[in-house]
């Protein structure tokens, strides 16, 4: 059985922020961790505690980043030419 929908419209922008912070910084974290590190018995432990406080970071910051960022694209991109008036 597919999920239902659970999130109201309104806090639509909160869950976009959480999932993209989150998954951003699951991946970042953990590449900048295998590059930094020489003990690898440690890699996980540091990995998610890299991860925890990046995303602490990450998701207030997408918060305020992302309504900045989607005035920008309004400026630069090119409507369709399907929404064109003719």
């Amino acid at each position: 059985k597919p999920m239902q929908p659970f999130i109201p419209r309104r806090l639509e922008h909160v869950a976009f922020a959480f999932l993209l912070s989150g998954i951003q910084s699951f991946l970042i974290s953990g590449i900048a961790t295998s590059i930094a590190i020489s003990d690898w018995s440690k890699f996980f432990e540091l990995w998610m505690g890299a991860y925890v406080s990046s995303w602490a970071i990450a998701f207030p910051g997408v918060l305020v980043v992302a309504p900045l960022a989607r005035k920008i694209l309004k400026r630069i991109v090119k409507p369709d030419s399907s929404t064109q008036a003719a």
